[in-house]
């Protein structure tokens, strides 16, 4: 008990002083140091707290299927990743769809269509709505991780978990977002359907681009973390409160495309504090996942 009371203190300390996290990176590092990384208290650990940075793209290749859960086995199946990313690099060069100077993220965005079997006959063909989402979410986690063959395995795998995992539930987060707009605040709910403007919320951009390129690094990396964690519900509470946060700027336009225009370039000086409340959010109307550590 004496020693709960310790631990207790400790964290509002940490919490006082700046250094909130102190204690979870503490859980996390226990976390792996199981010879089997448990899946789940990691996906609860996720879905609780935000990653420590040191930690982020190990946890997400285990969370993702890129590597297995067993540490013995990390370097040989990156071994086996990177020589599949060359052999695909290479393939795609014989057949003139790259060249040494086409952009990384266009480099991406071939191998996931080679390796999906949806690579167009001819690399001039225009641009499915589906590969421009796999643009946007390449260039955001190009900007996250260095190496380019686990920031390709990470994209690939992430759009892979959103059109297969989430197919389902992912059209219906605009829904989602009408019911708990008229519970958090009806009146702007009011506002956007005069305006005409609910309909026309840049949808694509929060919920197919899971937020790729309208917040910066540091705020699209913790929403990240729930959505590969197992919760795209958080992308509405994002939107959410993206809303409520600009609610005044909001209800001072009448036309739906300033509104639609303005949500789609947001001002980014306090999108950590948005993500912030979203999550907060997501705790209040969907709770609290069990701290499993």
């Amino acid at each position: 008990m004496a020693e709960d009371s310790q631990r207790n203190f400790r964290s509002v300390y940490y919490e006082k002083v700046g250094f909130r996290g102190v204690e979870e990176k503490k859980s996390l590092e226990f976390l792996l140091k199981d010879d089997r990384l448990d899946i789940e208290k990691l996906c609860t650990f996720s879905q609780r707290f935000p990653l420590p940075s040191m930690y982020r793209i190990l946890v997400w290749k285990v969370l993702l299927g890129i590597i297995p859960p067993h540490h013995e086995s990390h370097a040989l199946v990156m071994k086996y990743r990177k020589e599949q990313y060359r052999d695909v690099y290479h393939a795609l060069q014989v057949i003139r769809f790259i060249k040494d100077t086409t952009p990384q993220i266009e480099v991406f965005l071939r191998m996931h269509q080679l390796e999906s079997g949806t690579l167009p006959r001819n690399v001039s063909f225009p641009l499915e709505l589906e590969d421009v989402v796999f643009l946007a979410i390449a260039k955001a986690m190009e900007e996250m991780v260095e190496d380019n063959t686990d920031c390709y395995w990470l994209v690939s795998s992430f759009v892979n978990q959103l059109n297969n995992k989430y197919k389902d539930l992912l059209p219906q987060l605009p829904k989602f977002l009408e019911q708990y707009l008229n519970f958090e605040d009806n009146r702007l709910l009011a506002h956007l359907r005069a305006c005409s403007a609910f309909s026309k919320l840049p949808y694509t951009l929060w919920f197919k681009k899971c937020f790729a390129g309208c917040l910066p690094e540091s705020s699209l990396q913790r929403v990240w973390d729930k959505v590969i964690s197992g919760s795209c519900k958080i992308l509405v509470f994002v939107a959410l409160e993206i809303l409520l946060t600009f609610k005044m700027k909001i209800m001072a336009l009448t036309n739906a495309e300033k509104i639609t225009r303005f949500l789609e370039n947001i001002p980014q000086d306090n999108t950590d504090a948005i993500v912030s409340k979203a999550i907060d959010l997501w705790h209040k109307h969907c709770g609290t996942p069990v701290h499993l550590v």
